[in-house]
């Protein structure tokens, strides 16, 4: 390591003394890349980017922006020209080769550098600064494809999920966020909507037996879904809706059981859509939220004549209101990830190219 880089030492800055601003603190730490804060000290030395830092725990980092380090970091300053991505290369050479070999008991000193050694790929007897500049630059070209198909992957997900062949807003969907804002209400109440309002059923854990029907029981992990199960017990079709007894509420696109701790509420005489029932239940969930706990148990028996508000045309439910707001909110969230993973790999592509 000497033979390729001088050393300088950090300065210590009690937390007490530092003062808030825009220049990164470096410290000891893997989390963070070892910046434990911004701080403004002007007499605290800048250091220049394009340095690698190793820290008392044999921590390195390659830093490509200026900052301060405290007196328990190494900062490398390079003897010969070097590229950047060929220090990245280094930098994983070096914790490879300390590993976990310093700690609070033993820590990496000026001394511990001196006696460092890398093993470095060569060519007509010379460090080859171009086949690792040229073997970090494919990694991370590998790895900005990664994310893009990362990208592309979890948005089909979400669409084939959602039943959506993308997420541009309709002109019908954006006149039904704003008609939503200024619309008329009413309320129903949940015998209105469902004709079906009936309890699950008892089934202990131990005779459960292990099938394909999802049982639903009380809790939120997994929706309550607790097991898969082929016991003979009531199925309830899908496009339901379930309340267990603290106010849960999910919407189920699929046949399952239910335990007693559990309401199901659906309406075998007319065709909601998932749509509709997805409103239905968020709906729901609001009207009884913060209302039941293992104090005050809910049961389906109970919820007849609770009531939800539901927006309305002539004085009923505006069905096709509700499935155009629905789909339009799914497309809003499904575009705040997939504009989340595009701000990912650009930020990606920048240090790249920084570097």
């Amino acid at each position: 390591m000497k033979d390729l880089f001088i050393i300088k030492r950090g300065k210590r800055l009690t937390v007490e003394n530092r003062v808030k601003g825009n220049r990164p603190l470096v410290t000891a730490g893997y989390e963070n890349t070892g910046v434990a804060e911004f701080i403004g000290n002007e007499e605290q030395e800048i250091f220049p980017e394009d340095t690698i830092t190793i820290d008392m725990f044999a921590n390195a980092f390659y830093r490509n922006y200026s900052y301060s380090a405290d007196d328990n970091i190494l900062v490398l300053f390079n003897k010969e020209v070097m590229p950047s991505k060929a220090k990245i290369f280094i930098v994983n050479l070096i914790n490879k080769v300390l590993g976990s070999k310093f700690s609070y008991g033993k820590q990496y000193r000026m001394g511990s550098f001196e006696q460092t050694k890398i093993r470095l790929p060569t060519k007509n007897g010379k460090i080859d600064f171009d086949f690792m500049e040229s073997f970090i630059a494919e990694l991370e070209a590998e790895r900005i494809a990664e994310l893009e198909a990362e990208r592309i992957a979890e948005l089909e997900a979400y669409l084939l999920a959602t039943g959506l062949k993308d997420y541009n807003l309709t002109e019908k969907e954006k006149m039904a966020l704003e008609e939503f804002e200024s619309g008329q209400f009413k309320e129903f109440t949940y015998n209105n909507i469902f004709n079906k309002i009936v309890q699950g059923r008892r089934l202990k854990k131990d005779d459960q037996i292990s099938g394909t029907i999802p049982f639903v029981m009380a809790g939120t992990t997994n929706t309550g879904v607790v097991n898969y199960i082929s016991n003979p017990v009531a199925t309830f079709p899908k496009n339901s809706i379930t309340i267990d007894i603290f106010g849960n509420t999910f919407y189920r696109s699929y046949a399952f059981g239910a335990g007693d701790d559990t309401g199901v509420y659906w309406n075998d005489e007319k065709d909601y859509s998932k749509e509709t029932m997805l409103f239905f239940a968020t709906s729901m969930e609001k009207s009884i939220s913060g209302k039941f706990d293992f104090g005050k148990k809910l049961r389906s028996s109970q919820s007849l004549n609770f009531k939800i508000q539901l927006p309305i045309q002539n004085n009923q439910p505006d069905y096709e209101l509700m499935e155009s707001f629905i789909s339009a909110i799914q497309k809003l969230v499904i575009k705040d990830v997939v504009l989340y993973a595009d701000r990912k790999i650009e930020a990606t592509r920048k240090v790249v190219q920084k570097s």
